[in-house]
């Protein structure tokens, strides 16, 4: 039009949740109501307990910690994720991303462990724990900068904008693909327990909902709360019954419901803080191998986020809005090396 302004663009419209993804009932524009919501909540909850529980049940005992310090360190990382999370939601790309912890941290965390200057405290575990912690926690804190400065300065919005939806695909398969390497070897170490909670969960998720059509939509989206539920109890049965009273140490370790030792190491009531195990400890090569992991969590939290904001509906994520999110997730790393969770954070897949 002579003389005019140039007509405004349309602003970017939701996916249409019902046309594009059918199994989808709700998106970031229409959430469920909160009695669902809570209970939807819950779950995501007990799904990412997995990670939450197995990355320290593994690297604190190697630390020289016992129970009461891996109850702690779960208790950290539960409250650092959660603080993440909210932080992603409000200030960085405010998907619904879960922010939790990472197995991309777990080869450079062992490689701090098993240095050799910690071997001088092998004749006092807890010393050695914290010692090694703080360790972990100096490399997490140097490793954060690299998501801070390429997410906060714009530079990886330069990065992302050759992105599509097709190279979204290998990123999240790539790391889909490499918990198979965690949870199977899991699995097979109680297989008598481990294999009828992947047969009821997809029972109960894939087939129920067609053979009772008026409760299709409680057993698809709750069929984790179901199963874990079913399959508690029938483990927690094995263990009172004596199944395992005879059984080798590992076996009991892995399949018994009362060998964890976490909830009688666990307090009631307790608030991380800062520097709670000391002041960090600083390497260089510790610090570039931390680094590494780091980018590596980068790449793949890239792929998720994609992945989040089309399962959300959510309109097109802006480079800008991406990168916006790569920095608030390494404030969130940050944080990790502050409060000491022995890992890094990034999109919980």
């Amino acid at each position: 039009m002579a003389g005019g302004a140039a007509p405004k663009a349309d602003e970017p419209l939701p996916h249409p949740a019902k046309d594009q993804l059918p199994s989808i009932s709700y998106c970031i524009t229409s959430p469920p109501p909160w009695p669902e919501a809570i209970l939807l909540g819950f779950q995501h909850y007990i799904v990412m307990l997995g990670t939450t529980v197995l990355i320290p049940t593994s690297l604190v005992p190697q630390m020289g910690g016992g129970n009461e310090e891996k109850a702690k360190v779960i208790q950290t990382l539960l409250f650092v994720a959660g603080l993440n999370t909210l932080l992603q939601s409000l200030f960085g790309t405010r998907l619904p991303a879960v922010m939790g912890g990472s197995y991309t941290f777990v080869p450079s965390t062992i490689s701090i462990i098993l240095a050799g200057r910690f071997s001088n405290y092998s004749g006092d575990p807890v010393e050695k724990f914290k010692r090694t912690m703080r360790a972990i926690q100096g490399s997490l804190i140097v490793a954060s900068t690299l998501q801070i400065v390429l997410g906060f300065s714009g530079l990886w919005r330069n990065v992302t904008r050759f992105l599509s939806p097709l190279s979204v695909v290998p990123l999240i398969s790539l790391v889909g693909f490499g918990l198979y390497e965690f949870g199977f070897p899991g699995v097979a170490k109680c297989v008598e327990i481990g294999l009828p909670q992947l047969v009821i969960i997809v029972f109960i998720s894939q087939y129920l909902p067609h053979v009772i059509k008026r409760g299709k939509n409680i057993f698809d989206r709750f069929a984790v709360i179901f199963s874990v539920v079913i399959v508690w109890i029938y483990a927690h049965l094995l263990t009172v019954g004596g199944a395992y009273n005879d059984a080798a140490p590992k076996t009991q370790a892995s399949c018994r419901t009362d060998r964890a030792g976490l909830i009688d190491a666990a307090p009631w009531i307790r608030v991380p803080w800062p520097f709670q195990w000391g002041a960090p400890s600083f390497d260089a090569g510790e610090a570039f191998a931390m680094m590494m992991a780091s980018f590596v969590a980068l790449v793949e939290s890239t792929g998720a986020f994609f992945a989040v904001a089309r399962y959300a509906s959510a309109t097109p994520m802006p480079p800008s809005v991406l990168s916006r999110g790569v920095g608030w997730q390494g404030v969130g790393i940050l944080l990790s090396g502050l409060f000491g969770t022995v890992n890094g954070t990034s999109v919980s897949v």
